[in-house]
């Protein structure tokens, strides 16, 4: 009966959270700073609501759409590498986690060109307060998305060679770009969605 418990102590997998505790803390710190960021958008939203539906309505929704099927998809790109790189296959990995940088690139030029858009519009970071919101919180987040490039670099590193591969630097890398995607799911609704 020991033997028996004993194995199946030694089956279950052991439940842990992915990554490095120092990243979460980071995960942590980005939620309390983008929160306090979006409460103060809200607040002065309600403050100037008939402003901010007139300049939220020259946003194109199915550019913003696109953006989020976009980051999305890499999320999911990501978390295939993280199995892959679980299971062993390390081939497979790599592959995932260069469909995430393509994705993220895919992201960052549509981003650019959506700018250049509202620019030719007339719609600068100096037009009205709703835009001022836009662009910091875009231009803020697509410094996420670059940094994310040297995180799955890193994670690329660590895949390419038996040597360094660490599962919980993976783990890490991708705890990240979850946070930039799931950053940018709430500066979608806030911008383009909420009305």
């Amino acid at each position: 009966m020991t033997g028996l418990l004993g194995a199946r102590r030694e089956d279950t997998p052991q439940r842990r959270v992915p990554g490095q505790p120092d990243m979460w803390l980071f995960v942590l710190f980005e939620a309390l700073l983008f929160t306090g960021y979006f409460s103060v958008y809200l607040a002065l939203r309600t403050q100037n609501q008939e402003l901010f539906l007139q300049s939220q309505a020259d946003l194109d929704l199915r550019i913003g759409v696109l953006n989020t099927v976009v980051l999305l998809t890499s999320s999911w790109a990501i978390a295939r590498c993280v199995r892959a790189a679980r299971d062993g296959s390390y081939r497979s990995a790599l592959m995932f986690a260069y469909v995430t940088a393509g994705l993220g690139a895919t992201f960052v030029i549509s981003k650019v060109l959506e700018w250049i858009l509202e620019i030719r519009m007339g719609n600068t970071f100096t037009s009205d307060e709703f835009f001022q919101h836009y662009f910091f919180l875009t231009s803020l987040h697509c410094i996420h998305v670059l940094i994310g490039f040297i995180v799955l670099g890193v994670v690329v590193y660590q895949l390419r060679s038996p040597a360094r591969r660490s599962q919980e630097l993976v783990e890490t890398g991708a705890t990240y770009w979850h946070t930039v995607d799931f950053l940018w799911v709430l500066i979608f609704a806030m911008l383009y969605v909420v009305r």
